[in-house]
């Protein structure tokens, strides 16, 4: 407990000292909006024990689409402190304690996935951020894993992106990177289905505890893995790009875990 006091303490000072220089960035609308999260999450990751290791990097192409496997809560973290990336999430993270408004400040695009009648909506959105220059990231399989399995990529907004920006600019190609996250060590052990609990967050579990169980412990390690970048023309099949990137984060984070 004592721990917990400690790092949630730390973490409440690292956001307060940087928040001022987030509103700034994002008012004056310049680089601070990016770099203010990166070191929040590099700070973030360090002060609660989770040490990544990055296998490639994210490609300096534009627009870039990033398609990502989705274990747990520190997947935002993770991500966020070996690149500078806008990320997509669902609509019911907006009206979360601390993480909601978390995400707010980080310009964090949401959407709901149950209402297809908004897919359009959500295409633009994440258009206008990819055409503005910013690494939009989408957490294809919907919903978080036991961060063993990769569930299958949902294709819909890939393609609707596409659309949007074929029709709205002169771009004919974007380039989509497929990214994997695999958590291969808790603690020092190797993390195998005994220990996938420890660190995945899914299915019904809750976020508090096992937010706390995290901090408590700390000691997490993961690898972050980045596929090959692919510039896809506007002629390109949806389900055909989330297959490939499906293929490819189930290729890259079953090394990781072999490793």
């Amino acid at each position: 407990m004592i721990r917990v006091i400690f790092v949630l303490s730390i973490l409440v000072v690292i956001a307060l000292v940087l928040l001022p220089f987030q509103v700034a960035g994002m008012l004056l609308d310049n680089r601070l909006q990016r770099d203010v999260p990166l070191l929040f999450h590099r700070l973030y990751c360090a002060v609660i024990g989770i040490r990544i290791t990055q296998v490639g990097k994210l490609t300096n192409d534009k627009p870039v689409l990033i398609l990502s496997n989705h274990v747990s809560w520190s997947d935002i973290s993770v991500i966020g402190a070996v690149a500078p990336v806008t990320f997509v999430a669902k609509s019911e993270v907006k009206s979360w304690p601390v993480f909601g408004w978390l995400a707010r400040l980080q310009k964090t695009i949401f959407i709901e996935r149950d209402r297809r009648n908004k897919t359009g909506d959500h295409a633009r959105a994440m258009a206008d951020r990819l055409l503005g220059g910013d690494a939009v990231l989408l957490f294809p399989e919907g919903t978080s894993s036991d961060g063993i399995r990769i569930l299958p990529f949902r294709s819909a907004l890939i393609g609707a992106v596409h659309h949007v920006i074929g029709d709205a600019t002169h771009h004919d190609k974007v380039t989509v990177q497929p990214v994997s996250l695999a958590y291969v060590r808790y603690g020092g052990v190797p993390v195998g289905r005994a220990l996938r609990d420890k660190v995945a967050w899914w299915g019904d579990m809750s976020l508090l505890p096992h937010l706390l169980g995290v901090i408590a412990n700390g000691a997490v390690d993961v690898t972050v893995s980045w596929g090959d970048a692919v510039a896809y023309d506007m002629s390109a099949d949806r389900k055909q790009i989330a297959r490939d990137a499906e293929a490819s984060v189930r290729r890259m984070t079953a090394q990781a875990l072999r490793a």
